[in-house]
């Protein structure tokens, strides 16, 4: 099992910053993936941004040239971030974080970050 807990949500005005930060334990030695998703409302959850476990990332094109995803591994855990700048009230939802894990492909979430833009 990997267990997800994240952190850094908030308030902030529009064109502010905000960074997210997700941490992965119990089997981290086989996630393959990791990302961020986000659900606002009345909406459905949508993928923002992607890291894979050889570093490739990808992101949705609204969130291009303004969000920016890493990873850290340590010992017993992996930290996964979302750097995000110039923020627009639209980029209001509620974050998952989400790990890809084991040879079933099998999923694991955290429980989520409200992030609201302000206007």
């Amino acid at each position: 099992q990997v267990q997800l807990v994240e952190s850094g949500g908030g308030l902030v005005q529009a064109g502010g910053s905000l960074r997210l930060s997700c941490a992965a334990s119990g089997s981290i030695f086989s996630i393959y993936a990791m990302g961020w998703y986000r659900q606002g409302p009345g909406k459905q959850r949508e993928l923002v941004a992607r890291i894979t476990s050889g570093d490739n990332a990808n992101y949705a094109d609204s969130v291009k040239g303004r969000f920016t995803i890493s990873r850290a591994n340590a010992k017993n855990t992996v930290s996964l971030y979302l750097q995000m700048n110039s923020l627009k009230p639209e980029d209001t939802a509620v974050y998952y974080c989400n790990a890809g894990w084991g040879a079933g492909r099998r999923d694991s979430w955290g429980q989520g970050t409200q992030v609201t833009v302000s206007s």
